[in-house]
């Protein structure tokens, strides 16, 4: 199988096709079809089989299909993940993916300067990339609002937990439409991530690699 034969545009695949990318791998394969038709999923992979890919393609490719908003851009998409170095890494695909596409993102994080952050988020961005102390934090502070979420990616749920985050994400997921896409990742399924998964969940396609 080739990415071609994933149904993606021809931008994104033109982006892939300059990383050098030409054959999807297992969850690649699994996840970026259902994902396009607009379905929920819960995949079960570990760091290193491409699941970056797996969300962030399609997950871009439905955003840009759908009409610019007019003004200033609402976030449509979020994707959470548990720490600083992960969400640079999934903003940086972004940023090689979304090359030709009208996609804006941004990262946040904390341990570092909000300001540079906050002017990103201002200019009106697409995608937002969070761990979420700092999400919490802008959201406190009124930079950020989450009503306007179309997509939703919960990453590395299960070290999500062993760093004590569900409580923050408790706390987050009030904060976002009842309408939405949503794709919940983790490594391992212990009850408590299934729980957590069956609770965000509507119908979803189950991926594990």
């Amino acid at each position: 199988m080739k990415f071609q034969d994933l149904r993606l545009s021809e931008p994104l695949l033109r982006a892939i096709g300059e990383k050098g990318y030409t054959d999807p791998t297992p969850i690649q394969q699994q996840a970026i079809p259902p994902v396009l038709e607009g379905r929920d999923l819960q995949g079960c992979a570990q760091t290193g089989t491409g699941k970056t890919a797996a969300f962030t393609l399609p997950m871009l490719q439905l955003l840009a299909a759908e009409p610019a908003p007019k003004g200033r851009r609402p976030i449509r998409a979020l994707v959470l993940t548990p720490t600083r170095e992960l969400a640079i890494q999934i903003d940086e695909c972004c940023r090689d993916y979304a090359r030709y596409t009208p996609i804006r993102h941004c990262v946040i994080f904390g341990g570092v300067n909000q300001r540079p952050q906050v002017d990103a988020l201002q200019k009106g961005v697409d995608l937002l990339v969070a761990t979420p102390g700092r999400l919490l934090d802008l959201i406190g502070q009124g930079y950020v609002t989450l009503d306007t979420i179309r997509f939703f990616v919960l990453d590395e749920a299960d070290r999500m937990l062993d760093m004590g985050f569900i409580h923050d994400i408790r706390r987050i997921l009030p904060l976002l439409p009842e309408r939405r896409q949503t794709l919940f990742f983790s490594a391992t399924m212990p009850e408590s991530i299934a729980a957590l998964a069956a609770k965000i969940l509507r119908n979803p396609v189950m991926v594990t690699v």
